[in-house]
């Protein structure tokens, strides 16, 4: 049984944000940009961001009063929606008992056999983010392998890891250069970003650098620049190239793992396809709503994890007792008939929202992988979005006035046009048909901005 819609509050159009307003006031002189996530703050639509005060279900209550059916999901992890009571009971179960031991606990043994059970992996190791994985998964592979080299793809997000926060440098193959300030260069200097979804590319890299190569890491399906998905067979040339090489193969599956599908997007394409990762990364759902996240793979690998051997990796909170009860609980009930309820609701939003830019002329391409989708606002006759420059083409200005357009009627988009939408198990006929009831209205609106600027 899923929590239904809040009643407390008002429904249909927001008519305002003052105490949103006011505490994104507040916010901003206290913590940078007023956010403590930079996505959050609204930048690339534009406007005030919504300070939301409680969820329960499909929906979000902002402090001003106003509902919304909610699309991101915290970004993947409300699987089964907000304030599921199950997962609430046994938080609160977990709770009453302590909330953090810095010693073993069952819940993490009990988490680790879960995943382990679902994914190709033979050992897991527990962190506290998503970074956190990624970053440990590399280490680790480096000092498997021995060598330092890491390649990356362009466009696709692994956290916030120095080696990994780098644009493409002038070539294919060509040693990347930092993507912010406050990266040295000496962080970028051994990784090679290359272009998603470009075999040829990947050939190159190892041709010229295939004795140095650590790793490969990639987003299971990329879904920082929107959904792209891997094209087929892509991720099974890569586990094998590395393979040849010496190099280990990291999956990332931080987004993707356990919401992409029961057995995230390995199960969609790599149980087909006869691919396995040597490690894999995992987070959002897996915590069920916590600050958790993994990193796991092939047993002679994570054996060289201390204190079983020399690469050192550690955290205070890592298999947090709370958190793990909360992940345990959410994978237990993410049954195959909460996929298949989350599979359909998506397919009837995206046909609706396909249909209603149709009609009002809006170009715009749509793309999943799983229960993940996107909406790309560019000319369907360029085909497909397969890598970071097909996406980086979207129109954001048609996406910022389609994104409030959809706010104003009580739908809550990712306020980015390039990320992910996400539903629940929670979301409903009367969530769904609130977006639907929205849909044309907001390509309207996506219509008249693209008409002002051109």
């Amino acid at each position: 049984m899923t929590p239904a819609r809040p009643s407390s509050s008002p429904s249909g159009p927001t008519t305002g944000a003052a105490r949103s307003a006011s505490l994104f006031e507040r916010a901003r002189a206290v913590t940078p940009g007023g956010v403590n996530s930079p996505v959050r703050a609204f930048n690339a639509v534009g406007g005030t961001p919504r300070f939301i005060r409680s969820a329960r279900g499909a929906w979000l209550t902002d402090v001003d009063g106003h509902d919304y059916v909610d699309l991101i999901c915290s970004w993947g992890p409300m699987l089964l929606g907000h304030a599921h009571p199950e997962v609430q009971a046994a938080v609160a179960d977990a709770v009453s008992r302590g909330t953090s031991y810095g010693t073993p606990t069952e819940p993490e043994v009990e988490l680790a056999e879960e995943i382990v059970a679902r994914a190709p992996v033979e050992r897991v190791r527990f962190v506290s983010s998503g970074t956190e994985a990624t970053m440990s998964a590399i280490r680790l592979a480096r000092g498997f392998t021995g060598r330092d080299v890491v390649v990356k793809f362009a466009g696709c997000y692994h956290g916030h890891v120095d080696s990994l926060l780098a644009s493409a440098g002038s070539g294919l193959a060509t040693f990347a250069v930092p993507g912010t300030p406050g990266v040295p260069e000496s962080s970028t200097a051994l990784t090679l970003v290359l272009p998603y979804n470009d075999r040829a590319a990947v050939e190159k890299a190892f041709a010229e650098h295939g004795d140095q190569i650590a790793c490969v890491i990639t987003e299971a399906a990329p879904g920082n620049m929107g959904v792209v998905p891997p094209e087929p067979g892509f991720n099974a040339f890569l586990a094998e190239t590395c393979t040849r090489h010496g190099a280990l193969f990291i999956s990332d599956e931080v987004m993707t793992g356990f919401r992409a599908g029961r057995e995230g997007q390995w199960g969609l394409d790599g149980a087909l396809e006869g691919w396995r990762p040597d490690l894999m990364t995992f987070g959002k759902v897996m915590g069920g709503g916590f600050p958790a996240a993994a990193f796991g793979g092939r047993a002679d690998v994570m054996s060289r994890l201390a204190p079983e051997g020399p690469v050192y990796q550690a955290g205070t909170l890592s298999g947090n007792p709370v958190a793990t009860t909360a992940g345990l609980t959410t994978l237990r009930l993410a049954t195959d008939e909460v996929y298949a309820h989350i599979g359909a609701a998506g397919e009837t939003i995206k046909s609706a929202a396909a249909a209603a830019l149709a009609a009002a002329g809006v170009p715009h391409v749509v793309q999943a992988t799983g229960t993940m989708f996107s909406i790309f606002f560019t000319d369907p006759a360029d085909g497909p979005v397969r890598d970071f420059a097909d996406a980086s083409r979207t129109d954001t200005i048609a996406y910022g006035a389609f994104f409030h357009a959809m706010l104003d009627r009580g739908v809550y988009l990712p306020p980015s046009a390039y990320e992910a939408w996400f539903l629940s198990a929670a979301h409903d006929d009367r969530a769904v048909q609130t977006v639907l009831d929205a849909l044309p209205e907001a390509a309207q609106a996506a219509a008249r901005a693209r008409e002002e600027v051109q």
